[in-house]
């Protein structure tokens, strides 16, 4: 999965309809174009690749104040919207994830309810630990990864990023059960995603 397809849904979702600018202004207030491929020709790539997919609407409003040409707005489509929502569970579920992809799902998080992103965390977890399990396998009984001179030294990597990868999980799982943030149908604010 690309991490620009989730960031620049996600971008428009919560315009409702957004123009190119916008969503790029919105990623680069959030930093995503030093941690993802979120630069601006990719940006406007991506745009126009899903409207001609069919997960946004386009929509043609009057040409600038500058005289330039008209400027194009997107809005997600039913389409864009199970797309988007699909992208964001996989990315929070899936533990082998670029870390651009769950820091953009991270990003997003709170277009879910409470209750379905534990679950889906927790899912993630449960693949972290699999996965681990599966490359210590690996090792000879009663040995650790040194047994296997320098090639072990990789097996020590992955497994040492599972475990941290689900040590930060189950400390986000834990402040998000005891109350952090704001999701999808709770009362309350939210901090700012898009530049003031």
């Amino acid at each position: 999965m690309s991490a620009i397809r989730l960031l620049v849904l996600g971008a428009v979702r919560q315009h409702g309809r957004a123009h190119g600018y916008q969503v790029r202004g919105d990623l680069e207030f959030w930093g995503a174009h030093e941690w993802s491929n979120a630069k601006p020709g990719s940006i406007y790539h991506a745009l126009k690749q899903m409207a001609k997919q069919g997960l946004l609407q386009v929509h043609e409003v009057a040409p600038s104040t500058a005289g330039g040409p008209p400027r194009t707005e997107y809005e997600l489509t039913a389409q864009g919207s199970d797309e988007y929502f699909r992208l964001l569970r996989e990315a929070l579920t899936a533990w082998d994830q670029k870390l651009d992809v769950l820091s953009a799902a991270v990003g997003f998080i709170v277009d879910l309810d409470r209750a379905e992103a534990v679950e889906l965390l927790k899912e993630r977890v449960r693949g972290m630990r699999e996965w681990r399990s599966a490359v210590t396998s690996y090792y000879p009984p009663g040995q650790g990864p040194e047994s296997l001179g320098h090639i072990g030294e990789i097996m020590n990597l992955w497994a040492s990023s599972a475990e941290f990868g689900a040590e930060w999980t189950r400390g986000l799982i834990e402040r998000i059960e005891a109350g952090a943030y704001v999701f999808a149908g709770e009362a309350g604010g939210n901090v700012p995603t898009t530049p003031q």
